[in-house]
């Protein structure tokens, strides 16, 4: 008798545990530590997220800036270095990374590209079996000058009121897109598909409530990954969730439509992409590409724990980085904090998403609260990544900046020094 009791409880504790184990979202969180190494350093200029890919038994990252830009002047540095590791590619000479071929600028008031464009996630193209088919997201940004506002479609911007930018006075403030551009050639050649997301003159945020020196508005630093059918891009978000007016103005309104958003494409739509991606709504992706959507919430800083608003120089959490983690088996997510005016922060966090498939209900936004991972009092801290090491798992199963094993190298770019570099390894614990 008493076996038999004992048998039928073991029954009951295996199925308790086979029950939490199979709902994704109630594993216990992964654990983590920072292994402190010798200091790596990229010999390229980034301002970005890292754009990678494998094509073929080559490791290819695109870091840099190209475009139109009458603030900090016009530039030509989105390149791109190869290797056959990660370590040989981060390693390449600045003089040998290579400048592949991009759509030029078109005038003010016609169509085309216009502003600058910085390269943040790849898409590969799974169907091409050559691995040579690429989609680049990019950040995209654009002011007055170039960007003109257009009564007839009520995109771009009007000259009235603009903010300050980074460079002074007499600077003026950006305001971000996110949109797309198509490879056939591994990265070597691109054509623009135009944009997918972007944010409105109502909503932008301007003089004399902007005094961040920051954006304007809109939406940028994307870090996009692909789960089922869809590609879901995650982004910041520093515009206005209503019509703004100065004088209607509350910085608690614009709090509750800032940080860390997240909208979704299909990934068949990506050739013809404009009008397609929706943003989160809080229970759906509803929300047209051109609306504002809700922010993941629990990636927002509360207020009484000093959250602000992005245009008054609130605390808030930005530039996400996900991936997803082969090893413990869910999504990753790093990213910067706004402490000060000008992108001044000094620490990089981390969060997880346990949930698989992110397209059922509302495992997109499961974000576990941020958890420090790393703080420079002083240094200023953007761009955290997870890269690839040179280990054989790493090499064989083509690891890049969007899918990982249990440990990888954190890069982070020390703005104040113009450098991106990595100091740790991290290393999970499931």
């Amino acid at each position: 008798m008493i076996v038999k009791q004992f048998k039928s409880l073991f029954k009951i504790l295996l199925a308790m545990v086979a029950l939490c184990a199979c709902g994704d979202g109630h594993r216990s969180l992964p654990k983590f530590k920072l292994i402190p190494g010798e200091k790596f350093v990229f010999n390229s200029f980034v301002d970005c997220n890292m754009a990678e890919a494998w094509v073929g038994d080559t490791l290819r990252i695109f870091p840099g800036k190209y475009g139109e830009d009458p603030v900090w002047g016009d530039a030509r540095d989105l390149k791109f270095a190869s290797g056959k590791n990660a370590d040989e590619v981060f390693s390449t000479p600045r003089d040998q990374f290579v400048s592949p071929s991009l759509p030029s600028n078109a005038a003010p008031g016609t169509p085309g590209l216009h502003g600058a464009v910085w390269f943040e996630t790849v898409y590969q193209d799974v169907r091409d079996a050559s691995g040579k088919t690429l989609y680049g997201l990019y950040h995209n940004e654009n002011y007055p000058q170039t960007l003109p506002y257009d009564s007839l479609t009520g995109l771009g911007y009007r000259h009235e009121n603009w903010p300050e930018g980074l460079r002074g006075p007499q600077s003026a403030a950006a305001v971000c897109r996110i949109g797309v551009m198509k490879s056939l050639d591994g990265g070597r050649s691109w054509v623009d598909n135009g944009i997918i997301l972007e944010d409105t003159q109502p909503n932008l945020i301007l003089k004399p409530v902007n005094t961040s020196l920051t954006f304007a508005g809109g939406v940028g630093d994307p870090s996009a990954v692909a789960s089922g059918e869809y590609l879901y891009i995650f982004y910041g978000e520093y515009s206005y969730p209503v019509d703004f007016s100065a004088t209607a103005y509350q910085d608690s309104t614009e709090w509750s439509g800032q940080c860390i958003s997240v909208a979704r494409i299909k990934i068949s739509d990506l050739d013809q992409p404009q009008g397609k991606a929706r943003r989160w709504s809080g229970t759906s992706f509803s929300r047209p590409s051109t609306s504002i959507g809700v922010p993941v919430k629990s990636l927002q800083i509360p207020l009484e724990q000093g959250g602000g608003a992005a245009s008054r120089a609130g605390q808030y959490h930005w530039g996400p980085s996900v991936s997803w983690n082969e090893y413990l088996q869910c999504w990753i997510m790093l990213m910067g904090k706004v402490e000060e005016p000008k992108w001044k922060g000094s620490s990089i966090y981390i969060s997880f998403n346990m949930n698989r498939d992110l397209g059922e209900a509302d495992n997109a936004v499961e974000w576990s609260t941020p958890q420090l991972l790393l703080t420079k009092p002083g240094r200023v801290l953007w761009y955290p990544s997870l890269q690839p090491i040179n280990a054989a798992e790493d090499i064989a199963k083509k690891y890049t900046c969007l899918r990982l094993g249990q440990q990888a190298r954190l890069f982070v770019k020390d703005s104040e020094a113009n450098e991106y570099s990595s100091e740790f390894m991290i290393q999970f614990e499931k």
